[in-house]
């Protein structure tokens, strides 16, 4: 998830500290999210997602197909 997560944050041209500011969220829970030291609640990746505009679905698949 961290990794698909990075690549959506950097496409939608956003610092770690800018998308925490619009998730709600501290800029330490995402730079640990991104770098798979924390699992994020189902909360957490709605807000992210919601910050991101896109739906969680999405993110989840691109996070799968970086496992293949």
């Amino acid at each position: 998830v961290g990794q698909a997560l990075r690549q959506h944050r950097q496409a939608a041209g956003l610092s770690q500290e800018s998308l925490a500011d619009r998730a709600g969220l501290h800029r330490t829970a995402v730079s640990l999210i991104e770098r798979g030291q924390r699992s994020p609640s189902v909360e957490t990746l709605q807000r992210i997602c919601a910050a991101l505009g896109i739906p969680v679905s999405r993110l989840l698949s691109d996070a799968e197909g970086l496992l293949s």
